[in-house]
């Protein structure tokens, strides 16, 4: 199924039926079918509703450079057209950062959050990442200079390109120039001053060995959102409610379904 909303076509399928509505998010450079086995098991329960970002699976593009405000936008205005106010909702990586502004944003939107490996935060660069940034800095400026020299053609985009491709992430660089903007613009979201606004219930299901989103962070939100409780799954990846996806399910179950967190 498809709508129109905030100027981007955006696909979604519901399973299951009953409450609480459960709306599942995903992460970056996923789709709906990642959250198959879990789409599985909730709609046992009540009814699911999976989403493809915007430039995500069978999706259409956002109209211009989106951040996690726009994104959450048109989450809510999903929300609103399918009449689901109030509904849990459960986001991975980037879908934990839509969540959470989703959830800080329109808190009469949303029930309860769970949130695995949820991104949002910004920490500290260490003197390794802060050395290969002045690096780039510096390299990047140079190849800037040299388009007023017109006789070098292409050279000085190629050699953008070839910085891009060493420095930018596997995630930015299978981007296009359009979308490479979205990106920065999520990545550069901090939510941590803004933690202490969610008001919804929220667990926290973190992988321990987590290098996309440090278990820290977890800490952080468990720290700073008011309801929360944090489940460490040990030797967890960034996707460890796949690895772990019986024992993720069972607690998310008893969560959403059974009372309370733990």
């Amino acid at each position: 199924m498809f709508l129109d909303l905030c100027g981007a076509k955006l696909h979604f399928e519901q399973y299951g039926e009953g409450k609480p509505d459960v709306l599942l998010l995903h992460g970056w450079g996923c789709s709906v079918e990642t959250w198959k086995a879990v789409t599985d098991r909730l709609a046992r329960h009540s009814r699911v509703t999976v989403i493809d970002f915007p430039a995500h699976g069978q999706s259409g593009r956002p109209p211009e450079p989106w951040g996690a405000h726009e994104f959450s936008e048109q989450v809510a205005a999903l929300i609103r057209a399918l009449h689901i106010e109030g509904c849990d909702v459960v986001g991975h990586s980037h879908g934990g950062r839509i969540a959470l502004t989703l959830a800080i944003e329109h808190p009469e939107l949303v029930g309860k959050l769970a949130l695995t490996g949820a991104a949002g935060l910004k920490g500290r660069p260490t003197e390794a990442q802060k050395k290969r940034s002045e690096e780039y800095k510096r390299l990047r400026a140079f190849a800037d200079s040299l388009d007023k020299w017109k006789l070098l053609g292409p050279l000085p985009e190629k050699m953008r390109e070839a910085l891009r491709k060493k420095y930018g992430s596997p995630d930015y660089n299978a981007l296009d120039a359009q979308m490479r903007k979205t990106f920065v613009k999520l990545v550069s979201t901090d939510l941590t001053d803004r933690l202490c606004q969610v008001k919804a219930p929220t667990l926290l299901l973190w992988g321990t060995n987590d290098a996309e989103t440090p278990l820290w962070m977890g800490r952080v939100m468990e720290q700073s959102i008011p309801d929360c409780a944090l489940v460490e799954l040990k030797g967890g990846s960034h996707f460890a409610f796949l690895e772990q996806l019986g024992f993720f399910c069972q607690v998310l179950e008893q969560y959403l379904y059974g009372g309370t967190a733990c």
